[in-house]
């Protein structure tokens, strides 16, 4: 699998209409975990738009490459990372969502000037963002350490989903070919996994893994950070009070560990394969 934004360097001004284009996640504890973050990352940070309470973005070199909000504190949502998949038109997409199973749980609503969002979930449960981006159009630097690399769907099975992703994003879908094994994934080896291309270029993965599917956690999707070693950074993880769930592995796309932050956001480093 090939990264979703190509080579290192500066990211798209402009996102074709379902490539991931943004990763954010929501929090209980703000600050504690960019705390985590920038010792793990070395991100800075910044304030974002506030219209879904305390938000921050991250910076490397002075540009932005994913976000962090604070959580109500009454409310006990999961913790998990979130891509943003762009579009032309928030108020469409979240219409087709709506049309085609899915669930649009917040907006579509304006995020100050930077852009207009939604959050929503596909038929199988699994959360995701809508972004049609305006002042910020989304990441601004991608393939180099610290960066989103890829996003993957862990599901109980491709074919349920596949359709939907498909018709609400125009997706073309190229499964792997029998008994293979692919995308950057800890490769649960059943072979069901179907790359999503936007014009061509992967994008994003779904990888259904039936009953390995943590109960804990039901469909979701994992967000892959590009590093350098992913032995150390896993290392790292543990010194900054996260943990390892898998140890680091070679893969077929580069070397995989899956870890979680202090409030248990699970999300996966990986070192691609050039």
């Amino acid at each position: 699998m090939t990264e979703a934004r190509g080579s290192a360097g500066q990211a798209h001004a402009r996102y074709a209409p379902g490539t991931p284009c943004w990763v954010s996640l929501m929090v209980h504890g703000l600050e504690a975990t960019q705390d985590f973050y920038q010792g793990l990352f070395g991100w800075e940070f910044r304030q974002g738009p506030q219209h879904l309470g305390a938000y921050v973005r991250a910076l490397l070199d002075g540009r932005e490459v994913a976000g962090i909000g604070r959580l109500p504190a009454d409310r006990r949502l999961p913790v998990a990372w979130t891509p943003y998949l762009a579009s032309d038109d928030v108020d469409s997409t979240a219409h087709v969502v709506r049309l085609s199973g899915g669930t649009i749980a917040v907006g579509p609503l304006d995020a100050a000037d930077a852009g207009r969002m939604a959050i929503g979930s596909d038929p199988a449960g699994a959360v995701f963002g809508i972004w049609q981006g305006a002042a910020h159009p989304g990441a601004a630097l991608a393939g180099v350490p610290g960066t989103p690399a890829w996003n993957e769907l862990r599901t109980y099975d491709s074919v349920g989903v596949v359709k939907f992703y498909a018709t609400a994003f125009g997706y073309e879908p190229q499964p792997a070919a029998a008994g293979g094994d692919e995308g950057k994934g800890e490769g649960e080896g059943n072979g069901d996994y179907v790359t999503l291309l936007v014009e061509g270029r992967p994008v994003a993965g779904i990888r259904g893994v039936g009953s390995a599917l943590p109960r804990d956690r039901g469909p979701h999707w994992m967000t892959y950070f590009e590093v350098a070693d992913p032995d150390a950074a896993a290392e790292r993880v543990l010194e900054l009070g996260g943990q390892v769930l898998t140890p680091a592995r070679d893969a077929e796309h580069g070397r995989v560990a899956q870890v979680s932050d202090p409030e248990g956001a699970r999300f996966s480093l990986v070192r691609s394969a050039r």
